[in-house]
């Protein structure tokens, strides 16, 4: 919350209840473990009213584990939420000593390199004609945006740097106009 915190116009909440919806205008779902994420939007009766909100228009950034609740496919499981027409793999870079950090451009996110964290991330095996693929590494998608959504594999609020926040400020913003 840092980050978003030192955006200008920005005021950070937290979303418990699915009321919680009503009174924010785009939504960061982070990283952790997607099947317990998923179990407790299930628990706290969030990923219907979620789903809705999304298929409405409420911007989402999945970070990591966020990024799997927000794919239309995952390998080998059930999707969550399956609202991003991309198709992902979990723990695809490898177990938590293959956690890794890189440093890349990313002309649409920032005009100079960002860092980015990578924690037993997952990857996007193939992702539909309406998403913008973003970054990749090693051939693997890594970073995508479909319309008001976006994916990471990695984790920006893990870095000093604010330029994937800033960014998705831009697009809530851009939503509301």
């Amino acid at each position: 919350m840092a980050h978003l915190a030192g955006l200008a116009n920005v005021l950070p909440k937290e979303v418990r209840r699915a009321a919680d919806l009503d009174v924010i205008d785009g939504l960061i779902l982070p990283g952790g473990e997607s099947t317990t994420l998923a179990r407790l939007l299930k628990t706290f009766d969030l990923l219907e009213p979620l789903r809705a909100k999304i298929q409405a228009g409420l911007p989402v950034w999945g970070t990591c584990a966020g990024l799997i609740l927000l794919a239309r496919e995952i390998e080998g499981e059930p999707a969550h939420l399956g609202v991003m027409d991309i198709k992902v793999q979990r723990n695809a870079f490898g177990r938590q000593v293959d956690s890794f950090r890189q440093i890349a451009h990313i002309p649409t996110i920032s005009d100079k390199p960002t860092e980015l964290v990578f924690i037993r991330a997952p990857w996007i095996e193939w992702a539909g004609p309406d998403v913008e693929i973003l970054h990749t590494v090693a051939g693997k998608i890594v970073a995508a945006r479909q319309g008001h959504l976006l994916a990471t594999a990695f984790h920006p609020e893990l870095t000093d740097d604010s330029a994937w926040h800033r960014s998705f400020a831009d697009l809530v913003a851009q939503s509301l106009i």
